[in-house]
C-alpha cells in the first residue's frame, strides 16, 4: 500500500459514517407499534457489509445475483437493523462497491447497453431489500406483540381477516388464504420471488 493510502477497512468506515446513524432509528410516530430500536455505531456498520462477496464458484449472471440475494437476506436477518438503512447502492462503500461491480459485470455482454445492465441490477436489489424489510418487520411486529410464531400470528389476526373475506371483495385473497401452503415460509416466498425477478431479467437479455 502506498504511503498516504487508506486501507480498505478505513475507507469502509469513512464511507458509511457519512451515512448519519441518527437517521436509522425510526421515530415511534413512524411506526404502528412501539419500538426499542438500537442505534448501532459506524463500527457495527462496516463488519456485516464485509460479507458481500458473491462466492468464487458462482459464473453465470443469474448464479452470481441469486448468491449475492441469498447472501444478503441471510446477512439482513442476522443483522436486523441493516433493514432500516437506505438500499445498497445509495450507501458507497468498498465492500458494496465491489459486490456491484460482480453483478454489473456478470450481467454485462449479453447484447443489452449499459442503462439496461444497471435497471436490472437495481431491480435485483430492490427486491432483496424490500422483500427482506418486510419479513424483518413481521419478525419485529410478532415479537413486539408476544407471538410466538405463524400460528399465534393468524389466530391473533383471524378476526379482522374473516370480516374482510366475508365482505365478498377479495376472493382471490380469499383462496390464498385458505388454500396457501407456504404462508410461513419465508425462505420459499422470497426464493420463488427472486426467481419471478431473474426470469423477467432473463426474457430481457434473450436467455
Amino acid at each position: 500500500m502506498r504511503a498516504g493510502a487508506r486501507s480498505p477497512a478505513r475507507a469502509e468506515r469513512e464511507a458509511l459514517s457519512a451515512y448519519p446513524t441518527s437517521r436509522i432509528r425510526p421515530r415511534v410516530s413512524d411506526l404502528a407499534y412501539p419500538t426499542s430500536r438500537i442505534r448501532p455505531r459506524v463500527s457495527d456498520l462496516a463488519y456485516p457489509t464485509s460479507r458481500l462477496a458473491v462466492p468464487d464458484e458462482a459464473t453465470g449472471w443469474r448464479d452470481v445475483l441469486r448468491a449475492y440475494a441469498l447472501g444478503h437476506r441471510a446477512m439482513m436477518l442476522r443483522h436486523p437493523w441493516l433493514a432500516q438503512l437506505p438500499t445498497p447502492h445509495f450507501v458507497l462503500t468498498p465492500n458494496r462497491m465491489a459486490a456491484a461491480e460482480r453483478q454489473l459485470a456478470a450481467l454485462d455482454g449479453h447484447g443489452t447497453d449499459i442503462d439496461t445492465v444497471m435497471a436490472a441490477f437495481r431491480a435485483v436489489n430492490a427486491y432483496v431489500h424490500g422483500a427482506t424489510q418486510s419479513e424483518v418487520a413481521l419478525r419485529q411486529y410478532m415479537e413486539d406483540n408476544g407471538w410466538a410464531g405463524g400460528e399465534e400470528t393468524h389466530r391473533a389476526l383471524a378476526p379482522q381477516m374473516t370480516y374482510l373475506m366475508e365482505t365478498g371483495r377479495y376472493p382471490t385473497y380469499r383462496r390464498y388464504a385458505l388454500g396457501a401452503g407456504r404462508k410461513d415460509d419465508t425462505a420459499w416466498q422470497f426464493e420463488a420471488g427472486l426467481e419471478c425477478v431473474l426470469d423477467g431479467i432473463a426474457a430481457r437479455l434473450g436467455n
